[in-house]
């Protein structure tokens, strides 16, 4: 069970983190990406961060502004966004894929097979 949290409302400028956990469970043995959806929108993979955490991917919209970690005592992964536009307004998902370290599509869907429910982020100018 993958639950994300820290999601809210910032203005412009501002800043957030979110957190992605796996229930009763860690994530340290599991690659993780963070998708957002936008309404009307398809989910967009963000960034991501694979097993072994020596690999990241960012997505050029969000590179330079947002940063994929790993808390491995926690056995959660976290993606904290600095810099927040209100084009970053959108509900964010981790999905979680146990055991990856390499893929050629790091920020698609597809890639994982467990996701959690989601956190709403809000960007107002």
């Amino acid at each position: 069970h993958v639950v994300e949290s820290g999601g809210g409302s910032v203005q412009s400028g501002g800043s957030l983190r979110l957190s992605c956990a796996a229930a009763g469970s860690t994530l340290n043995s599991d690659a993780v990406g963070w998708f957002r959806q936008a309404p009307g929108q398809q989910r967009e993979g963000i960034a991501m961060i694979n097993r072994d955490n020596d690999k990241t991917v960012y997505s050029d919209s969000v590179k330079g502004r947002f940063t994929i970690s790993r808390d491995n005592g926690a056995g959660t992964v976290s993606l904290q966004m600095n810099n927040l536009r209100s084009e970053d307004t959108a509900v964010y998902y981790c999905g979680v894929e146990p055991g990856l370290v390499h893929t050629i599509a790091p920020l698609d869907r597809r890639t994982y097979d467990y996701w959690g429910s989601g956190t709403q982020v809000t960007v107002s100018s």
